[in-house]
């Protein structure tokens, strides 16, 4: 009966597996990052409808960075595992790509040879078919071989529901926890209720694909097993005990085998993570190309969000400089920044020039409200202000020719080098599609207030459409730079140098 299980739905079905291995235990890697799920947006602690650590954090702001929150898991359950929130999100984002892929595929084949029957009812008759299978189950017992054609009603509606309504729905909520669908659509959150909603919403779908996976792959052996495994492994209809000895070693094998590659890809990866981080980069910017980059930050314009919607709690990633990382910061803090100064210039333009934080103030002021987004998961609603980064680099005069990237450094330290070298000054490197947006910004206020020391006091960068930890803190100096390739680890910042994320951050 190979026109019910053709050679492209078992293929299909096998990549599937596949990619459903790498998305669940990346995400388990994504979630151990920050091991906690709300339904408000500001993340506070202590307001978690959901965790998966023991840990209490102390309510007040500043005290503590969300690294510190992280767990710790182990390959073997998790892609990559032991705290490589960036690798796991490579990885998310690979599978996201190629499972999508994939289920356009599945669902273009079924329509175009007709199986679209074998699994979407065309009868209101599924219903008490399928009501009368699930009490079956209930009572432990088995449909009889009569009720599958090659399904039950049962398992129909269960497969509707997964392909066209639980798998959207991981989409959908997966594009609204995006940096650049955010800023460039943020009405899209609005549908949501915002980025934590749709993140645990986005988890709920994660256990029902689990579910349904356990589920899926038990009944196939357990339920009428001579039938469905010589069908389903080997696309052929056959009784004989030989066929179903083969079928069901193959699944078996297969199971393994699939298993097996997966926990090798945690290995793989951590044995090397600079070389997986660039594999991963090269396979996945494609799909950024394609459907991220071109977007751009519309934060300001649509002003989607009021100080309603401002939180009322603020996380960081990094603690402000200390004596030993910055007596200079500390200095001028102390000064209450009277004599701080933003170093703006270098080699390629020819020149350097001084601002002070007066000077930055007197410029044309930037003002939105907009949402910060860590690649761990948490979000905060703030009021920015400050000035455009194009507007304080145009007073260098015209963009240097070979000029591609603007790189800004920080006053402040790594938090952690990946090969336990001492720690870097921390910096980072964006392109002139982000330069140049509007709401990109130097803030010096938050909520109508000078900036917070722990958010980045006197002066921080404000990139909308990516992740935070591209928008640089406690910021020293300003350049243009024609490559990234020679600057530090030549990836494009301290967090890339560490294989902890992708260049642009735009996912």
């Amino acid at each position: 009966m190979e026109a019910d299980f053709p050679f492209w739905l078992r293929a299909s079905h096998l990549f599937n597996f596949v990619l459903l291995g790498i998305l669940i235990r990346s995400g388990w890697e994504i979630l151990a990052s920050l091991p906690r799920l709300w339904w408000r947006n500001d993340s506070k602690p202590g307001t978690e409808w959901l965790r998966f650590t023991k840990r209490k954090l102390p309510t007040e702001e500043g005290v503590y960075t969300s690294l510190m929150d992280e767990r710790s898991m182990s390959p073997l359950l998790s892609l990559p595992g032991r705290e490589n929130i960036g690798l796991g999100r490579h990885w998310h984002g690979l599978g996201v790509m190629l499972w999508v892929l994939n289920g356009l595929f599945y669902v273009i084949m079924l329509f175009a040879t007709g199986l679209w029957t074998r699994i979407i009812p065309t009868s209101w008759d599924v219903f008490p078919e399928a009501w009368e299978s699930l009490t079956i189950y209930a009572g432990f017992g088995v449909p009889s071989i009569e009720h599958f054609q090659p399904y039950d009603a049962l398992q129909m509606l269960t497969y509707t529901g997964v392909v066209f309504v639980l798998a959207p729905l991981m989409i959908l909520t997966g594009l609204a926890m995006s940096p650049a669908i955010r800023s460039r659509f943020p009405w899209y959150l609005k549908i949501f209720g915002g980025v934590q909603v749709a993140r645990s919403l986005h988890f709920i779908c994660h256990t029902a694909f689990i579910i349904f996976l356990i589920m899926h792959v038990g009944l196939v052996f357990l339920v009428h097993p001579e039938y469905n495994l010589p069908h389903m492994m080997l696309g052929i209809e056959a009784n004989q005990p030989e066929y179903y000895a083969q079928a069901f070693t193959v699944a078996l094998l297969g199971i393994v085998v699939v298993i097996a590659f997966l926990i090798g890809l945690s290995y793989l990866s951590l044995a090397n993570r600079p070389r997986a981080q660039r594999f991963l980069v090269a396979a996945t910017e494609p799909g950024r190309q394609l459907f991220l980059n071109w977007m751009r930050s519309r934060m300001s314009k649509q002003k989607v969000f009021t100080e309603k919607d401002i939180s009322e709690f603020h996380w960081t990633n990094g603690l402000p400089p200390t004596e030993d990382e910055s007596p200079e910061w500390l200095a001028h803090r102390d000064e209450d920044w009277a004599d701080w100064r933003l170093e703006v210039g270098g080699e390629l333009s020819g020149e350097t020039i001084q601002l002070s934080l007066a000077d930055l103030q007197a410029m044309p002021k930037q003002e939105y409200i907009g949402i910060q987004s860590c690649m761990q998961g948490w979000t905060a609603t703030s009021k920015w202000a400050g000035v455009r980064l194009r507007d304080v680099l145009d007073l260098l005069g015209p963009r240097p020719e070979q000029a591609k990237y603007v790189l800004i450094e920080s006053h402040g330290l790594a938090q952690v080098m990946y090969d336990n070298r001492p720690r870097e000054p921390f910096y980072s490197v964006i392109p002139l599609r982000d330069v140049n947006e509007d709401d990109t910004i130097l803030a010096y206020e938050r909520n109508d207030r000078p900036l917070d020391e722990h958010l980045g006091a006197p002066l921080r960068l404000r990139v909308e459409s990516s992740h935070g930890y591209k928008m640089v803190k406690w910021v020293r100096k300003i350049e243009w730079v024609t490559d990234y390739a020679d600057i530090g680890d030549g990836r494009g910042g301290t967090r890339e140098d560490s294989a902890m994320q992708a260049f642009n951050g735009r996912i």
